[in-house]
């Protein structure tokens, strides 16, 4: 696909703004689901696995989104996948605010990650196709208001628990952004989009590529090492002697200024690199956050979020420049895949937490905070994840330097 005319200067900012304004509210759909677990947990009598379901349908809905999505990208458009999105976000949070128990919560949660995943269904195609010369260094900068919209949510969840307001209060704050970027869509002109990279069956063939095979496994492992730690960050580092939310804002915040000037960075490593790098990197932040206590905690923190920071754009963006006969489908696709992974381990993360805070309580040693012992404990198992991320995308990098010709290789290092 190819925008089929060229778009104005104004349009495209507007259009970009869009973009970005409701990606803004599915980053704080996450945070602020996040900062608000405890309390859903005390008023509705959930535990951890239960709260793990709740935070799976998100992760569900995601993906069945973004593979409808997808494959009707030729046909629907951008415009009308983000009314889409901003219709299940509006039924979404509306529903959560109404909500009286463990099912209600199942339900309304699905909406808002349907929601979620229109967005990125509906925003990746259009802005890889409006800048088809900078396809990975856009979408990191599209993808900076993820890690932006975290920060946002997780400040405010942080202000308004702090300030002893209930979680249907912060529910409601995310209407705000919601009916702003849904109006903004309606009112605003996109451009006709052409199909000239094949068909749906073209899209779908590709999807079968050994390569696309290889990132869909890699993407599973990229987004449970970014989003289940941050998913459950509260529950994890609660106990730590440092603030789970403001850790989140460090994280997210650091993410968002690294993704803002990712451009140098990917120009510098090439996409593979900067995948290794990250791994490398986030192997090393998620075991020392395992480890750390205190202010040690916030040192940690750093680490993690300079080796998760490029992942999700940067996976996307591999695909859209070496796969590019999967077209919207692909982008699409790859991003499925993470977080249909992600709704099989959050209930599994759950249960970690549950299993090893009883078996911290049965050791009865004194001194020893259950909860801490918990949260060290998943993030040990976490820490395999990018520790697998390191030996693939080692192979990937091999991989695609055998496939280069030498001008190619010279380019790079010129």
């Amino acid at each position: 696909m190819t925008v089929s005319k060229i778009i104005s200067a104004k349009d495209s900012s507007r259009i970009f703004t869009i973009c970005c304004l409701a990606l803004l509210v599915t980053s704080m759909t996450f945070a602020i689901r996040a900062g608000i677990l405890s309390q859903l947990g005390v008023e509705f009598a959930l535990n951890d696995g239960q709260l793990g379901w709740v935070n799976a349908m998100a992760f569900l809905g995601f993906p069945v989104a973004m593979m409808m999505g997808g494959a009707l990208y030729n046909s629907l458009g951008a415009k009308k996948l983000l009314l889409i999105a901003f219709v299940c976000h509006l039924v979404g949070l509306l529903l959560t605010m109404s909500a009286e128990g463990f099912w209600g919560l199942l339900i309304s949660t699905f909406f808002i990650g349907f929601a979620n995943g229109a967005v990125e269904a509906g925003c990746n195609p259009l802005i890889a196709e409006t800048y088809p010369e900078n396809k990975t260094t856009m979408l990191n900068k599209f993808h900076v208001w993820f890690p932006g919209g975290i920060v946002v949510g997780a400040l405010i969840s942080k202000a308004m628990t702090d300030a002893g307001f209930g979680w249907q209060l912060q529910i409601a704050v995310m209407l705000i952004p919601t009916i702003l970027y849904g109006v903004m869509t309606l009112k605003q002109r996109f451009p006709e989009i052409e199909r000239i990279k094949g068909s749906t069956r073209d899209n779908v063939k590709a999807l079968f590529s050994p390569l696309f095979i290889f990132m869909a496994i890699c993407m599973t492992l990229t987004t449970t090492v970014e989003l289940g730690t941050q998913q459950w960050i509260e529950r994890i580092l609660g106990a730590s002697g440092a603030s789970p939310m403001l850790i989140m804002a460090l994280i997210t915040g650091l993410m968002a200024v690294g993704r803002y000037f990712a451009g140098p960075v990917i120009h510098r490593l090439n996409p593979v690199g900067v995948l290794l790098f990250s791994a490398i990197v986030a192997t090393g932040g998620i075991y020392t956050m395992s480890i750390a206590t205190g202010s040690m905690v916030y040192i940690a923190a750093i680490i993690f979020a300079i080796g998760v920071m490029y992942f999700w754009p940067t996976m996307v963006g591999f695909v859209a420049e070496n796969i590019p006969e999967s077209g919207a489908l692909g982008m699409s696709m790859i991003g499925a895949a993470g977080m249909f992974a992600l709704s099989v381990w959050n209930p599994v993360i759950g249960n970690w937490i549950d299993s090893a805070r009883e078996k911290a309580n049965a050791s009865v040693v004194v001194g020893i905070d259950p909860d801490l012992v918990a949260g060290q404990s998943v993030l040990a198992n976490l820490a395999v994840f990018p520790v697998i991320l390191v030996i693939a995308f080692t192979l990937l990098y091999i991989y695609m330097n055998k496939k280069k010709s030498p001008t190619e290789i010279n380019a790079e290092l010129s």
